[in-house]
């Protein structure tokens, strides 16, 4: 008899707890399909939802503020997604508001994001069309960004890698800034190279007054004024 009586105090127990396990799971499913809470409706058209599904959040200023509640194909272009928000939210959302999907990291579930929209334009209704941005083109510019990112960090790399090889002296580039003996040589070399020309230069100008090769200068300096002339002949010309 008393086994009997602790079998079924067990059993009741047992009840108790399964009953009270499934109204918390109810209360916390319902909680997130907000069940329980104040919603209004609002809609969506995009060319590609992007994976997006039925249950995902909805974002407003980085909060969960809704969820999607049906996405239905409307043609072979267009998908409608209705999204459940919380009615405390509809009065920072405006008719121009804009309704996007992005992702909750680089590899979490896909959600929409909404944005507030003008503060001078009306409050948005319930089951209002809102305007979108196609999911496609989000991933595609975080694609870029991560391109760019990624050939920044090679270019800085190869930069730093070529700063520490001047640095140490290796390299060509590197043993002319750290080599004191070449820098010397190339000094030395410049400096004669500026030599040679100003003698050659004296050289010339020698030559210009000596009288077997001043009628050869003569006659050139002759030629370059009358070119000149010509020149001056021809714009005026073509001015008129």
């Amino acid at each position: 008899m008393e086994n009997s009586k602790a079998s079924k105090v067990k059993l009741g127990v047992f009840v108790t707890l399964g009953i009270a396990l499934f109204i918390v799971g109810i209360y916390f499913i319902g909680q997130k399909q907000r069940l329980f809470s104040s919603t209004f409706r609002i809609k969506a058209i995009y060319k590609d939802i992007n994976g997006l599904q039925v249950g995902n959040n909805v974002r407003f200023a980085g909060i969960d503020v809704g969820t999607v509640d049906n996405i239905e194909i409307i043609n072979d272009t267009s998908v409608q997604v209705d999204v459940l928000i919380d009615k405390d939210v509809k009065k920072f959302i405006k008719k121009d508001a804009v309704a996007s999907i992005g992702s909750e990291g680089l590899m979490g579930n896909k959600l929409v994001n909404l944005s507030s929209g003008t503060p001078a334009q009306p409050i948005i209704e319930n089951n209002d069309f809102i305007k979108t941005i196609d999911g496609n083109n989000i991933e595609q510019i975080l694609s870029s960004v991560k391109i760019v990112a990624d050939n920044a960090a090679v270019i800085t790399g190869d930069l730093a890698e070529v700063i520490n090889n001047v640095k140490n002296g290796n390299g060509s580039i590197g043993k002319l800034f750290m080599d004191s003996t070449m820098a010397g040589d190339l000094s030395s070399t410049m400096s004669n190279l500026k030599s040679g020309t100003k003698g050659l230069d004296e050289n010339m100008e020698a030559a210009k007054h000596n009288f077997l090769l001043k009628g050869y200068f003569n006659k050139k300096e002759k030629e370059e004024e009358k070119k000149r002339e010509e020149a001056a002949k021809a714009k005026k010309e073509a001015e008129k």
